[in-house]
C-alpha cells in the first residue's frame, strides 16, 4: 500500500476510533498518527491471534486499523490525559 493509502487509512481509522473512545476527534494530525500506529498495532494483534493483518485498502483492513486505533487511544488517554478515559 502506498504512503497516500496509509495516510488515508490512518486518518479514517483514527477519526472513527477517536469518536468511539472520547466522542471528539483528537485533531487532524494526531488522528492520522494514532490511526497509522493503530493499524500497525491492530495488524500485529490480529496476526498473533491467527488472523490476517492489514491487506490493503478494504473494509477488513479498516476494521483491523480501527480496533488497533481504539487500543492505542485508550492507552494514550490513560497515559497522557489528566482525567483518564
Amino acid at each position: 500500500m502506498s504512503i497516500i493509502g496509509w495516510l488515508i487509512l490512518g486518518l479514517i481509522s483514527g477519526f472513527i476510533a477517536s469518536k468511539i473512545v472520547n466522542k471528539t476527534g483528537a485533531g487532524f494530525v494526531l488522528d492520522i498518527i494514532l490511526g497509522i500506529v493503530g493499524a500497525l498495532v491492530g495488524g500485529f494483534i490480529f496476526t498473533r491471534l491467527g488472523g490476517i493483518g492489514i491487506t490493503g485498502f478494504n473494509l477488513y483492513s479498516m476494521t483491523v486499523a480501527i480496533v488497533g486505533a481504539v487500543i492505542v487511544l485508550v492507552v494514550y488517554h490513560a497515559l497522557f490525559s489528566r482525567k483518564g478515559i
